[in-house]
């Protein structure tokens, strides 16, 4: 998959910078969403609290994804970001410590490969 046109560019070092502001956000939504996917497991997708509970879930995601691309890089899927380094994507999923992956444009997470 091509870049977002006027997307922003990382080097390895920006994506790292930008790395903790990232981390911080990722961890408090999943602290958040957690227990809305435990209680929407045990709920049937008739019960009245449904509804609710999807609508909870989906809210906490889109806010996620739409904070991080505010900080220039990209959701690419739960938990997943990438940045864009020009020629690909370095690639960080939570809780990894760092940003230490790389793919290319159209390899996807499956491609990954470690930064050595």
């Amino acid at each position: 998959m091509a870049p977002t046109p006027g997307a922003r560019v990382f080097t390895l070092d920006d994506a790292r910078a930008k790395l903790p502001q990232i981390q911080q956000l990722t961890a408090t939504a999943a602290s958040r969403l957690d227990p809305l996917m435990q209680q929407l497991e045990g709920v049937h997708e008739n019960a009245p609290e449904h509804p609710r509970l999807h609508d909870s879930i989906t809210s906490i995601v889109t806010a996620w994804a739409e904070a991080i691309q505010d900080l220039g890089a990209e959701a690419k899927g739960l938990w997943l970001v990438d940045f864009d380094a020009g020629d690909g994507y370095y690639c960080w999923k939570h809780p990894e410590p760092t940003v230490s992956h790389y793919h290319g444009y159209d390899d996807g997470f499956a491609g990954r490969m470690k930064i050595v």
